[in-house]
């Protein structure tokens, strides 16, 4: 069996769904896009 902590390193990077870039994770970042394509003026 797997340690927890062992299945959480071990997850894929996330990626942007509108442009494919990795995304850098933050605390509370639950978003699906990366900080370029979810930028407010965009």
């Amino acid at each position: 069996m797997m340690n927890i902590i062992e299945f959480f390193r071990n997850l894929p990077q996330k990626k942007c769904s509108k442009c494919g870039n990795n995304i850098i994770e933050k605390a509370d970042c639950y978003g699906n896009l990366c900080d370029n394509c979810d930028h407010p003026a965009r």
